[in-house]
């Protein structure tokens, strides 16, 4: 019975290894366009930053430590051996792969990024090249991003990595941590490059199944030949996987500051990395999260401009997704349920007068003209077609002007179906009569049918 055990353990063993051999080793895309299309089709994606530092959750020996809560090694200057015991207190055991992986698609998103490796330098995942990682070194003694990788694909939503490549407060030649390792550049940096950070993204790379892509932080010191060899392990090992806009050398798009939406249509791939509150990893005295409403225009608002959102949230030490992002989330995926054709596979608004304008009178932080952002209405598009969100209701009727295609059909998108209305055009200007009132919560798609 025990030799019949231990065989079967064997083919398991074997077979899992298979499978993951086989879903990493995927064929290379035929063009950069074929690479970037699941990417062009998902436009709203979940981030989460889940470490050690949601233990402290953003206090130190009893002290408020300010700035964001992944980062509170580094604002406190925490010494390596002390911040190392955080270690033996993390056993998040409400943790479960398969309820954060439904809230995501609840949430209406297509792709979820998990921190594998942040600044700190503590792998969240089991990594055989470092001990310090979440398998070994913490009584949880689990994997859960091979948890949230099994549980991604049984609901088809893609999965991918964020890695801190460049900082690394852990390691004595990793960048970043001056209070313990003093300044950087630091001699031998080269060397935990190839002895850590290398050997761990490749891990990543087959030991997941497939990789929809890997996002690279904080590109310090990727000078050379350094970022090349990031891309080079990531292009044979899994020629489909993404590379964002953070490594240091160019990757497959381009990655926006945080929270930074941009004024203006971008005619390129890129994706806003965006906070639910102020902070990235958990902090238990921010509670400032956005509203549905919020996030529901911040997303129209940069798939209008021909990008993407990923939106963060912050789990706790338990393992928890706070309730007030769960809730905010699913408040979006309900809004997306009757209005999602507006969003997934859009393209950018050919307008772009609807996005605001320069006031010329005020400054911004850093001193140039002030782009007064408008919020009436955004429009995305798809052949044949344009999706007008209307977040500000019009009284009576909504005018437009620069429609260069005549309309044939004009609905709004509701709970029930579509509701026609009327809508007359004379050369470029068309006019749209609406009910009193919008038929949907938050913001109504009016879609104009063109040919």
């Amino acid at each position: 019975m025990k030799r019949q055990f231990t065989l079967l353990l064997a083919i398991q063993i074997l077979l899992a290894a298979g499978v993951a051999l086989a879903q990493s080793n995927q064929p290379a895309p035929a063009s950069q366009d074929a690479k970037m299309k699941w990417f062009r089709e998902a436009k709203f994606g979940l981030f989460i930053h889940w470490g050690l530092y949601c233990i402290p959750a953003g206090e130190w020996k009893g002290q408020p430590i300010a700035g964001i809560g992944e980062w509170i090694m580094n604002r406190a200057k925490i010494p390596v051996t002390e911040y190392e015991q955080l270690a033996k207190q993390f056993n998040p055991v409400k943790f479960n792969a398969e309820e954060w992986v439904q809230m995501a698609q609840d949430a209406g998103m297509k792709y979820i990024v998990i921190t594998s490796k942040h600044h700190d330098g503590f792998a969240m995942y089991h990594s055989t090249v470092s001990k310090y990682n979440v398998f070994d070194a913490t009584p949880f003694h689990r994997d859960p991003l091979k948890e949230l990788a099994a549980a991604c694909a049984r609901h088809n939503i893609k999965f991918g990595f964020y890695y801190s490549q460049s900082q690394d407060w852990h390691e004595p030649n990793g960048a970043g941590n001056t209070w313990d390792f003093g300044p950087d550049p630091k001699p031998d940096y080269d060397r935990y490059l190839q002895g850590k950070a290398e050997p761990q993204v490749k891990e990543l790379l087959t030991g997941y199944g497939p990789v929809c892509l890997i996002w690279f932080d904080t590109p310090r010191n990727m000078q050379g030949e350094r970022g090349t060899r990031f891309i080079d392990i990531v292009h044979s090992l899994q020629p489909a996987t993404l590379i964002d806009g953070r490594l240091g050398v160019a990757g497959d798009y381009r990655s926006m500051g945080d929270n930074a939406i941009p004024n203006q249509v971008v005619k390129e791939d890129w994706e806003v990395p965006a906070t639910l509150n102020n902070t990235w990893g958990f902090k238990k005295d921010d509670t400032n999260w956005k509203s549905p409403a919020d996030l529901t225009f911040k997303l129209v608002d940069i798939v209008s401009k021909g990008g993407n959102y990923l939106l963060n949230v912050g789990p706790t030490s338990e393992g928890i997704i706070p309730q007030a992002s769960q809730d905010n989330l699913r408040a979006v995926g309900r809004w997306l349920k009757i209005n999602g054709e507006a969003i997934y596979g859009a393209g950018p608004t050919p307008f772009g007068d609807e996005l605001g304008a320069i006031d010329n009178s005020q400054k911004d932080k850093k001193g140039n003209p002030l782009f007064v952002v408008a919020k009436d209405w955004r429009c995305t598009t798809k052949p044949g077609k344009l999706y007008l969100t209307i977040f500000k209701w019009p009284a009576g009727k909504l005018e437009l002007s620069k429609v260069k295609d005549r309309v044939s059909k004009a609905y709004l998108l509701t709970a029930s179906g579509h509701k026609s209305v009327k809508a007359s055009q004379q050369g470029d200007r068309v006019s749209v009569t609406l009910p009193p009132q919008s038929p949907v919560e938050i913001a109504s798609v009016l879609v104009l049918e063109t040919h």
